[in-house]
């Protein structure tokens, strides 16, 4: 009885069949990386905006005020006769009437006695003025509501780590292709629902499900791709990167040719409705079914398979084998009883969470810099794809370990000195700034290899699920961490970050290197990991690199 990698090897490991399933999917990873980073675009901050006295709309109406004319002619003479009033997030403790004069309805006061007029907090009637709209002026996200922009973020994330469980089991369960296709369609429908939400309250729920759901599409368009092609081609994994960022560098472009943050939510989510026809060009996974005792239709499809890549399977073969079967409850107490499974787990938990805390934090850096957003983030994206290259490129030469932690160090460092350098250089400080997004996105595509090249067969799928958790952690705390801390100091959250990265590289020493050495099939294998070569150590002839799902 044939394995099924024996027989996978004669239908073609990487032939046409997978090659157009790989580029089919990858698509995912274009609409995946939409709602990941959209907020930076969804939430800009309005150009200019102010808190709007009751009574002053009926007058600006009785007068034909413009709303440039309004402010000039309620709120500057304000802000001139109390050099602390801005506007923005307060309010005259006054309702107007219509007695009021159209030339300079303040005129009354003087200008002595504008500066003692009692003052409110503004809870509502801001007034925007800015290009785009945004959630920001569409729920009144500014002044003492200004966190609820962090939370609509920090809720996407949630949705990740909530998908990553629910919908990470139900593909186990159900199958890959199921889930997958039914994480698109609820992508769709919730993007839809999102843009027309008639309240926060609303935009929330469903931002969450979208987050649910868009982890489901990314983490079984990886999966689905790395289950049919044979061992040597799991490093695709990698490459599979490059499409989330080709994403990240098509976002910009869309928002700046939709004038509506409706529109671009729509957008970004209309086109997850055309996965649905991968229903009838992707096949389920054999390696599934096979798990799920389904040995007759993989070896149709395995047949279906060979067809396409011109290559001819045995017809003998009537049955297939699967070999190392996962165990079947693996518990967190597995992953830290022994020394060296305990040190890999927490540097590993460690460095997901940072990665995903800075490369989140950098991305939306860019909406509260200044600058030209689309611009900036065009070419924050576009240095993303040397990442994916440079990883190709020395992970099979110097191993991982070494530009692990150099790529963290790195990022650590352009963050700090990013934070110091002046604002009249702003070339300068653009190109330290991405050589800091460089470095952070080569960590966190590295981290996704390491994570699984550290943990025995039996517990490698439970290991990488549970520290890649740690990622939508980082990601929950990223959005709070950026704005609050830079409304003390814009460059605040750069050093927290620079930090973090350093101890991160630092810490990542400490792993053993994995470079020419088998794949740990037990717990004790990985005990045996030294830092070049453990005593298991032996040139590996096949690689598993799991992406990060």
């Amino acid at each position: 009885m044939p394995s099924f990698d024996e027989v996978l090897k004669e239908a073609g490991e990487f032939g046409r069949f997978q090659k157009r399933v790989f580029f089919l999917l990858c698509q995912t990873g274009i609409t995946f990386s939409f709602l990941f980073t959209s907020v930076v675009f969804l939430g800009q901050a309005p150009a200019s905006y102010w808190c709007r006295i009751p009574g002053a709309a009926e007058l600006s109406e009785r007068c034909g005020w413009t709303l440039e004319e309004e402010r000039n002619f309620t709120v500057l003479p304000l802000s001139l006769g109390n050099g602390s009033f801005s506007g923005e997030c307060e309010r005259l403790d006054i309702a107007w009437d219509a007695s009021r004069s159209c030339g300079c309805p303040l005129a009354r006061y003087g200008n002595h006695s504008v500066g003692k007029l009692p003052l409110a907090t503004c809870h509502e009637n801001w007034v925007y003025k800015q290009p785009h709209s945004s959630i920001v002026s569409e729920y009144n996200l500014v002044c003492g509501n200004a966190w609820m922009l962090d939370l609509s973020q920090a809720i996407l994330n949630l949705g990740f780590l909530a998908g990553a469980f629910t919908l990470g089991y139900a593909a186990d369960r159900y199958g890959r292709i199921l889930i997958y296709l039914l994480s698109c369609l609820g992508v769709g429908i919730c993007g839809i629902i999102v843009a027309f939400a008639p309240n926060f309250t609303v935009f929330l729920i469903f931002r969450f499900l979208q987050g649910v759901f868009g982890k489901g599409t990314w983490m079984t368009c990886y999966v689905i791709v790395t289950e049919i092609v044979g061992s040597d081609q799991r490093i695709i994994g990698i490459v599979i990167q490059i499409f989330f960022t080709l994403g990240i560098m098509i976002l910009p472009g869309i928002a700046y040719l939709v004038p509506t943050w409706q529109g671009i939510q729509l957008a970004i989510s209309l086109p997850n409705f055309l996965f649905l026809l991968y229903y009838w060009v992707v096949p389920e996974s054999p390696r599934w079914l096979l798990t799920r005792k389904k040995g007759e239709k993989a070896l149709k499809i395995m047949r279906n398979i060979a067809k396409h890549n011109g290559k001819y399977l045995s017809p003998h073969y009537s049955e297939i084998t699967i070999g190392n079967e996962e165990v079947s409850n693996p518990s967190f107490l597995d992953l830290v009883r022994t020394p060296q499974m305990r040190r890999n787990t927490l540097i590993l938990m460690y460095a997901w969470f940072t990665s995903a805390l800075i490369y989140q934090g950098l991305v939306m850096r860019l909406g509260i810099v200044g600058g030209n957003l689309y611009l900036d983030f065009f070419i924050s994206g576009a240095v993303e794809l040397p990442a994916a290259l440079l990883i190709l490129v020395t992970i099979d030469r110097i191993g991982r370990r070494l530009p692990f932690a150099i790529s963290n160090i790195v990022a650590g460092i352009a963050c700090f000195v990013t934070a110091f350098l002046p604002e009249d250089i702003p070339w300068l400080k653009m190109t330290v700034a991405t050589l800091g997004r460089l470095g952070i996105t080569m960590a966190f595509e590295i981290v996704c290899l390491v994570n699984s090249e550290l943990y025995p067969t039996t517990l490698r799928n439970f290991g990488v699920s549970l520290c890649s958790s740690l990622c939508d952690l980082g990601g929950i705390i990223a959005p709070f961490l950026l704005f609050r801390l830079a409304a003390i100091w814009l460059e605040l959250p750069l050093i927290i970050f620079s930090i973090l990265a350093v101890v991160c590289g630092l810490l990542v020493l400490l792993l053993p290197e994995t470079k020419g050495i088998s794949l740990p099939e037990t717990v004790e294998d990985v005990e045996l990991l030294s830092s070049h070569f453990g005593k298991c150590g032996k040139k590996r002839k096949h690689q598993d690199t799991n992406s990060y799902i």
